[in-house]
């Protein structure tokens, strides 16, 4: 099992200090593809809640969808739970800002875990949905596919690694992309809730492969550029940590 006290005793790299209180919940999040397209932030304005700001990198917004294979789930203090503790996971995001700190703001979070999406939804108040996904790995490429029921939100990839291992350069365009330690939902009544998360700098590797995001795009009303070329990274494992929700401005 990892040790998550050497992973709170690696904390320089964070933007604001670890939060005060107990880590909730402890993910490894292995296999994972970064793929981000750059768009014109008044494409995504009206997307995202009116509290958060949309957070740019050199004027540009930017749209992310990431793969990965879910495993080593648990609640603080248990062990992992046989039946809801590894299963692949599919997000599409973008980046903002609130009270002065930078996070992620989820279009949706596709699961192939029904227990996991129950108590995400409930718990965490995300966007996450049930899908029938698969992954699988050979000769080292990683193929990752996800559809929701009714066949929308179809997803596909296949993808590796195509170099050394580095973490990203502070101010590059890889940190402002990986390297985000809020997750923020907005309610229905306009109050924003702030899930922080920790784990080392990311392992990024770049990528190349094939990525089919455009019905999981549309399904959410997310406008992808037509005809670009998504930038790609990899990162073979990452184990997190994760607080519970708390209000934004706190």
């Amino acid at each position: 099992m990892p040790d998550v006290g050497l992973i709170l005793s690696t904390s320089a790299h964070r933007p604001w200090p670890l939060p005060r209180g107990p880590w909730m919940m402890f993910q490894s999040w292995q296999k994972l593809l970064f793929v981000h397209w750059r768009v014109d932030p008044a494409s995504l304005r009206h997307l995202v809640p009116a509290p958060l700001e949309l957070d740019l990198h050199d004027g540009d917004a930017w749209i992310g969808v990431t793969p990965f294979l879910l495993t080593g789930l648990r609640v603080r203090m248990t062990p992992p739970m046989p039946w809801a503790s590894r299963f692949p996971e599919l997000n599409l995001r973008t980046y903002v800002r609130y009270a002065g700190r930078a996070g992620i703001f989820f279009f949706s979070l596709d699961a192939a875990s029904r227990t996991a999406v129950a108590g995400a939804r409930s718990f965490f108040r995300l966007p996450y949905r049930r899908a029938r996904m698969g992954i699988e790995t050979s000769e080292g490429w990683t193929r990752f596919a996800s559809r929701r029921p009714g066949g929308v939100a179809r997803f596909r990839a296949q993808y590796r690694p195509t170099g050394s291992v580095l973490p990203p350069a502070p101010g590059s365009r890889e940190a402002f992309l990986t390297e985000r330690y809020a997750l923020f939902t907005v309610l229905r009544n306009g109050k924003v809730l702030r899930t922080d998360v920790h784990h080392a700098p990311w392992p990024l590797q770049p990528a190349e492969g094939h990525v089919d995001a455009g019905a999981l795009a549309l399904a959410e009303s997310v406008p992808l550029p037509s005809g670009a070329t998504p930038l790609l990274h990899y990162s073979d494992r990452q184990d997190t940590v994760i607080w519970p929700p708390v209000h934004g401005d706190r």
